[in-house]
């Protein structure tokens, strides 16, 4: 028989196993007598007895005489008594929760995990004080428990794991998900070594690659050959383009456009152009222009589309090419995040905007830009472009999760934020943060809530508001800006900490690809030493309620999925739109227009006999000859079904208001019903 004795406040718990099994338990009362210390109450629950019952403390020494005793800890008076009856003991280290429930488990250094400072129990038990702590915020996913697990695992210390679902008592070294290193330092050529124009190596405020740069010329960068290049922000990505478009803009290949998805980013490109090649050639803009006529909406360039080098968004561009007009010669196209190919709502476009381009401009060498892209090995096959993947980020970048309540987010959001303004870098640089949530709304709300030196920035604000928050950022003045996912792919912020208060966009969860774009706006390598990204998930949290996924186990997904292929599938609405577009491009000729539609990496639907029915398109001699409708979709970027819808709703009403009213209430729901399928969640 063995015998182990815990001691507790006030009393004395003992358990008799029997081959461990445990056979019975007591509890024992030790006092100061005057024969020395000895037992004064001894109660006994034997076998399957349900009841304790008082029993002769001669019975308790009688038994410990026969068994072999083994204590939890140390206990001077426990030690005294055996003494007096000489009976020998030893330490033993067991769970003490379990001990509580009658359950034996030893713990070893290998197998005991730290609970409340110096204690140790059973992986077990700290798993269900994990579970326990996390029960009262709500619904967990299987994935969140599973990552709470592994944290238990890996420190084996609860109170660490617990951390990171108490924001009052934030540690973030106990709250990181993992750190991805940066590149060692490599060797790259300076420019002066490269086959380029002395102007431009002037100009260019630059003496060496960057790793990136290095195996973009390595692959024939500067000999006209097309490229994808895959690398993480702040690689280098937009020199890559400049070095290529300004050698063949100089050396007499044709005009340089450099494509963009954001007017503000947009904006940026051109100011960087013009101040760095300005003094030697002509930097244009084209960018959508504002449905609001207000001095702070006025273009921020010269719109010119003759200058050799043009900077534009995919829309500005594309608006041009579909009222028919033509650009001079082009020599390079740059397209910045081409990952914009999988956006529901604008991919087909720029898909489509590629193709024609490529149409337009057979000779001139297309460089496509990302850093962060599915299977890029096969959208480098069907752009027919040279892969170059750089995998390496120039600045280590860790990842923290932290699972908190929503009335939680904001004043942890403002301590995150001081935290990082406080840090300098060795580069001389306060820490400053970009804050991503999912609505314009929810922006000035964080805004206002953490007070002056934050402020909220999104496509709702005019030209002049955004230039002076990007001016404010840029000078150190703000500590951190607020701003939607929607811009995650936006403007240059060098930001040393990203936080995402939200996991979605509008009411949709992120997908792998989006999150991980806007993850790696942290960290610059000539401000930071360091990028910290950091995601507040709600556990239980939903932003629709057609959802089957809650904010954590998103979180979960975000941190470890997999990008998929990129490969758009064009609904009805879209394929119409491009079809048309591309039918303006090649002046209907069918066998020019397949050309075209077959150069698209998405698949179309066939809408010919749609458009020949509605009588929006003539079919003759091997033509496509467009009707007027057909040309109002192609240069107001609409498709088929809405363009009858539109119609429709003229004979319906003779108020344009009332016409707009019923399109954005249409618009709506269908919106809703995208929203239902859960398309978004599946990737």
């Amino acid at each position: 028989m063995r015998v182990i004795v815990h001691p507790q406040k006030g009393n004395y718990k003992i358990l008799f196993l029997d081959n461990h099994s445990i056979r019975g338990t007591a509890f024992a009362e030790i006092s100061e007598t005057p024969k020395g210390v000895r037992p004064v109450q001894y109660r006994l629950k034997w076998g399957s007895r349900q009841q304790y019952r008082n029993t002769p403390t001669k019975d308790l020494i009688a038994s410990l005489r026969k068994s072999e005793v083994f204590l939890t800890r140390r206990d001077e008076v426990f030690g005294r008594f055996l003494a007096d009856f000489q009976i020998s003991s030893s330490l033993v280290n067991i769970c003490r929760i379990c001990l509580l429930e009658e359950r034996i488990t030893p713990l070893s250094d290998k197998t005991g995990i730290r609970y409340r400072g110096s204690e140790s129990i059973c992986p077990e038990c700290a798993k269900r004080e994990i579970r326990r702590e996390l029960a009262h915020m709500g619904r967990i996913g299987r994935q969140s428990m599973s990552h709470m697990e592994e944290m238990l695992l890996k420190y084996r210390d609860v109170d660490r794991v617990l951390a990171s679902i108490q924001p009052e008592q934030i540690t973030m070294s106990q709250t990181l998900f993992d750190r991805l290193d940066a590149h060692p330092v490599q060797k790259t050529a300076h420019l002066e070594e490269l086959p380029l124009p002395r102007v431009f190596v002037d100009a260019s405020g630059v003496s060496s690659l960057m790793p990136a740069q290095q195996m973009a010329v390595d692959a024939g960068l500067l000999y006209g050959k097309d490229l994808l290049v895959v690398s993480a922000t702040a690689s280098g990505k937009t020199f890559i383009g400049e070095m290529a478009g300004m050698k063949n803009l100089i050396e007499g290949r044709g005009q340089f456009l450099f494509l963009v998805p954001l007017v503000a980013l947009a904006v940026q490109k051109y100011q960087r152009f013009n101040e760095r090649y300005g003094s030697f050639t002509d930097v244009g803009i084209m960018i959508g222009k504002s449905r609001l006529n207000l001095p702070e909406n006025r273009q921020a360039g010269d719109r010119n589309t003759g200058a050799p080098v043009i900077v534009g968004t995919y829309e500005g561009i594309d608006h041009l090419i579909r009222m028919g007009s033509r650009l001079r010669q082009i020599g390079t196209v740059v397209i910045d995040e081409v990952q914009m190919l999988e956006d529901p709502d604008r991919g087909h476009r720029l898909d489509g905007l590629v193709a024609r381009l490529k149409y337009l401009a057979p000779k001139a060498q297309f460089l496509y830009l990302s850093a962060t892209i599915g299977m890029p090995k096969i959208l480098a096959k069907k752009l027919g472009a040279t892969l170059v993947r750089y995998d390496e980020r120039p600045v280590s970048l860790e990842r923290y999760l932290l699972f908190l309540e929503h009335k939680q987010k904001i004043p942890t959001e403002k301590k995150l934020c001081e935290e990082e303004f406080r840090t300098k870098s060795s580069k001389g640089f306060f820490g400053q943060t970009i804050l991503f949530t999912n609505s314009r709304a929810r922006c000035h709300v964080i805004a206002d809530a953490m007070g002056p030196r934050y402020a909220a920035y999104h496509a709702g604000l005019t030209a002049q508001e955004r230039r002076d928050v990007e001016a404010k950022f840029l000078g150190g003045k703000l500590k951190a800006v607020i701003t939607t996912a929607a811009l995650g792919a936006g403007v240059d912020f060098p930001a040393s900490q990203v936080i995402f208060d939200s996991l979605a966009m509008g009411i949709s969860w992120l997908t792998v690809q989006e999150f991980n774009q806007m993850a790696g706006r942290a960290g610059r390598p000539d401000f930071h030493d360091l990028g910290k990204v950091v995601i507040l998930a709600e556990p239980g949290g939903t932003y629709g309620r057609g959802s089957s996924f809650t904010e954590e186990e998103v979180a979960m997904r975000l941190l470890k999925g997999e990008m998929e292929e990129v490969a758009p599938e064009h609904d009805l609405e879209q394929s119409s739109e491009e079809y048309v577009a591309n039918a303006v491009v090649c002046r209907g000729d069918e066998q020019d227009l397949e050309y075209i539609n077959n150069q698209m990496i998405g698949t179309l639907e066939p809408v010919l006999p749609l458009l020949l029915e509605k009588g929006m398109v003539r079919q003759t001699n091997g033509r496509i000859e467009l009707m007027p409708l057909a040309r109002v979709m192609a240069e107001h970027f609409i498709g088929v079904e809405r363009l009858l819808e539109i119609l429709t709703l003229s004979n319906k009403f003779k108020d344009p208001i009332e016409i707009l009213t019923e399109l954005e209430c249409s618009a709506l729901e269908e919106r809703k019903k995208e929203k239902g399928k859960g398309k978004r969640e599946q990737r």
